[in-house]
C-alpha cells in the first residue's frame, strides 16, 4: 500500500504531500517538469485527476467528516442530500 498521497484542492494553487506513515501534511514545491507538472497544469485548467485514490471529499472540519457531512458548502456528500455513512 502506498504511504504518500499528493493532493491539490480546488481553489488553492499549491499541492500538498500527505505522509500516512509519519502522519504529516506539507506543502509540495511547485513542480517544474515531468508528469506531476503536467497533472498539476491539467488540474489548474479544471480537470480532476486521480490515481490509486478511491475516496476524496472536502469537509469543513474533522467533526463534519466524522459525522458524515462531507462538502465545504455545508451540505451532504451525495446529491440526494443523504448522509455519507448511510
Amino acid at each position: 500500500m502506498a504511504n504518500i498521497v499528493v493532493l491539490g484542492v480546488e481553489g488553492e494553487d499549491g499541492l500538498w504531500v500527505v505522509d500516512f506513515t509519519a502522519g504529516t501534511v506539507a506543502a509540495l514545491p511547485v513542480p517544474s517538469t515531468g508528469a506531476l507538472k503536467a497533472a498539476d497544469d491539467l488540474r489548474k485548467a479544471g480537470a480532476t485527476i486521480t490515481k490509486g485514490v478511491n475516496l476524496a471529499a472536502l469537509a469543513t472540519s474533522v467533526d463534519a467528516a466524522s459525522g458524515g457531512y462531507m462538502d465545504a458548502g455545508g451540505g451532504y456528500m451525495d446529491a440526494d442530500g443523504g448522509y455519507m455513512d448511510k
